[in-house]
């Protein structure tokens, strides 16, 4: 059994830590652009969980993976999360190829977009408890007799 990391509305939450995930170092200077940058969607999601605020859940903000930069991830979980904002919009292929890698290596991604995080943060909020309950959670009637 996996060791428990936290719990969500009463549901225990395990780790999913994947190893190994590739860093290209060469990103590093993007990486330091893309945070001035601060987009509102993601300084207000930061916000929410940032310094373990969100059920004592360590994030990252603007994490490189592969040749990737992700908006946050939750290394503990193997959990992206990726705020789709209009720059998205043309870019379904990419966008394609990309999560198809990133889900490669194991990790699982949870995509929001920048109006609802801009307009609707405390349903985005439950939506994200959601998602990781059934991704990571343990729930009675899930286990294995």
């Amino acid at each position: 059994m996996k060791e428990i990391l936290t719990h969500i509305n009463g549901v225990p939450i395990h780790r999913n830590f994947v190893e190994n995930i590739p860093y290209n170092p060469h990103l590093k200077i993007l990486l330091k652009q893309k945070r001035k940058a601060g987009i509102l969607g993601e300084v207000l999601f930061w916000k929410k969980v940032r310094a373990r605020t969100f059920h004592n859940i360590d994030f990252d903000r603007q994490r490189i993976i592969g040749n990737y930069i992700v908006d946050f991830y939750v290394k503990t979980l193997g959990l992206i999360i990726e705020i789709d904002g209009s720059s998205h919009d043309e870019k379904q292929i990419y966008d394609g190829i990309r999560q198809e890698y990133l889900e490669s290596l194991g990790l699982t991604i949870f995509r929001i977009t920048d109006f609802d995080v801009r307009k609707n943060i405390d349903v985005v909020m439950k939506d994200l408890e959601c998602f990781i309950i059934e991704h990571f959670g343990t729930t009675p009637s899930s286990k294995i007799p």
